[in-house]
Order: C-alpha cells, then structure tokens, then sequence
C-alpha cells in the first residue's frame, strides 16, 4: 500500500542523506514516491545513498538552486495531492506518515501540518528549529512550542495536543498542492531561511489552517547546511525576517512595526558582542542595509503575496505578548508559562 504523498528531500552533500532515507522506507506504508533534488553535483552522500537505498528518484540541477530553489523543484514536479518537505538530516519514525495525512485529509482547509520535531543530538529535547509547532509574536519574533530563542525544553509530553499554529516547520513540512499552488510556492528570494514561514502565513491570508500533529515524530539534526554561528545564517535570519514582515503584515502596523524591529534588530548586536559571536555582529546592520537598497523588490514581493489573500482571514497562532520581554525581563524559558498563554486548554 502507498499513500498519495510524494516525499522530497532536498540534498546538498549531507552525509546523513542515507540515514534518511533508510528511515522512510523502513516505515510502510509509503509515499508514492520520494524524489531527492540534488543540489550538490552528485556527490559521495548521494551515491552511497542510491548503492544502499535505490528505490527513490533523483532531480539534479545544473547550478545551486539553494534550499528554497530545491524544494520549489521537487514540488513542481509532483503530482500527487499532498507532499512532504523533508530534510536530508532528519530521521522518520515509525507511523510518522500517516497522522499527517489524516489531519490534512480531513479537512480540507488544512494547507499545512508538521509532526512534532525532537533533536537527533539530544533525542529527548525538542528541535531547534520547529520543536512542536511555530509561533509569532506581536513584533514578529517566530518561536516554538519548546524552544524560546536558543532554550530547547525536554519533551515530557506537554505539547502532545493537536492545535492551529502559525507556522510549520520546513525541516518536515507537510502540504497540500492545491493550496500550495493557489497561493504561490517557496520565495525563491528567501534562499534559505523563513521561507516556509512566509509560505504558511499567504496560506492563512489565503483561509487556510496550519496545524500540529505531534501524534508523528521526526528527529532533526540542526545546523547542518549553515553553521550555527556563522555570518550568514545571522545575517539571513534578520534579512528574511525583516522581509516576511514587509510582504505579509497589514499596512496599519507596518508603519510602526518595521521601524522598531529595525531598532531591536540592530540592538541585538550587542548581544552578539556580549556572547562572542564575533562573525554575526555584523549581520543587523548588513540586514538594514539591505532592507533600504531594495524598496521596489521589497513592494514587488508585497503585492504578489497581499493578491492571494481573502477579506477577513484571520491567522491563528499570533502570540499577543511580546516574547523578548518574557524571555529577557521575566526569564521565561518554558513556552507553556507565556503569559498569555498561546496553548489554553
């Protein structure tokens, strides 16, 4: 039996790929087909990965599509309903597939869902990178259910109920296609990081729903496509959070939203200073340098994602409070003790 789930995994030069993949096809029953789009000029980790594992296919491209360039490949190319954004350095769990498709399957206006993320270093803390779903704030800072900037909660159970998010984790992101397409696919602008983000939030402009299913486990390894610490991943994070902003909230807050997240953005270079992230200090200003050079890109990218909205949608997961005043001022580390709560019961 195979499920009409198309599985793409993109992969540049990862050697964990085959660990991957041997976790997908452990685990019946299966998609309908697994495509790795090859962004590393087949490379040893791919090769070793088709001698061990060559029931999937392989999209190469000619040139460096990036993260987002890779993705959009793969989900051109599919042709079933619903298909899964998977990371070449996670690794899928037993039943992982089907919770996922049954929480899209029924209900029509699910655009998106993620499983619940744990790391694949510290398999009883949560990921990095999408924990147990996404969040945002009132000032546009994204989160997690169980990680709050860099604290990572151990999984104890607490955020195993199914809710409306506000964004689903890229690293294993399920959708479905006529959604996808309707509102336009990855921005191939982001390169890597917040594009999933962006994606999710034109899908609630749009009417649609995000949703958690912790009832599937994915383990993630982070930080293998950039390092943690580098200029760029900093760099890029600031830049694209910044944008997502610009393209997707109401004129009536980005007037006064835009200014002040440039001010926050450029204040957490002494934060940097003060952790000795030498190679990121730099990375606020280049972000606000970039913001100020590009207006007409900036109101190009606004109006292709406000044209697929619909009057009065209206997004879940929007954290009233402001995180970096819980997190810093109140030392909330836990995202089950924001006040207000963003998971009532």
């Amino acid at each position: 039996m195979t499920l009409p789930v198309t599985v793409i995994v993109p992969h540049f030069r990862a050697d964990v790929l085959t660990e991957c993949l041997r976790s997908v096809y452990a685990h019946p029953p299966l998609p309908a087909r697994v495509l790795v789009i090859d962004d590393g000029g087949n490379a040893p980790s791919l090769q070793r990965a088709q001698a061990e594992v060559p029931q999937f296919e392989v999209l190469r491209n000619d040139r460096n599509l990036g993260f987002s360039g890779s993705c959009n490949r793969g989900l051109e190319a599919t042709r079933t309903p619903y298909a899964v954004l998977l990371n070449d350095d996670t690794r899928v769990t037993a039943g992982w597939l089907q919770p996922l498709l049954q929480a899209a399957a029924g209900d029509g206006m699910v655009a998106a869902c993620q499983p619940k993320l744990r790391s694949a270093v510290e398999p009883d803390r949560f990921d990095y990178g999408g924990g147990a779903g996404g969040y945002i704030d009132r000032l546009g800072f994204t989160f997690c259910r169980g990680r709050l900037f860099d604290h990572r909660e151990v999984d104890d159970g607490q955020y195993d109920r199914s809710v409306p998010l506000f964004w689903a984790c890229g690293s294993a992101l399920f959708l479905q296609m006529a959604a996808a397409r309707r509102v336009g696919l990855l921005d191939l602008d982001y390169y890597m990081h917040f594009e999933e983000i962006d994606l999710c939030w034109r899908l609630q402009l749009a009417g649609y729903r995000i949703l958690a299913v912790p009832a599937s486990l994915v383990y993630h390894h982070s930080g293998y496509s950039l390092p943690p610490q580098s200029f760029r991943k900093a760099y890029l994070n600031h830049r694209n959070n910044l944008v997502m902003l610009c393209k997707n909230s109401a004129a009536a807050r980005l007037w006064w939203l835009l200014p002040l997240r440039v001010a926050l953005d450029l204040l957490a270079t002494a934060a940097y200073v003060g952790q000795r992230q030498w190679t990121s200090i730099p990375a606020p200003a280049a972000a606000t340098l970039w913001l100020v050079t590009h207006p007409r890109q900036l109101w190009r990218r606004r109006r292709r994602s406000r044209s697929t909205g619909v009057a009065g949608a209206r997004c879940a997961g929007v954290y009233a409070g402001c995180l970096p005043v819980q997190y810093y001022l109140r030392g909330i580390r836990r995202a089950r003790d924001l006040r207000p709560a963003i998971d009532p019961p």
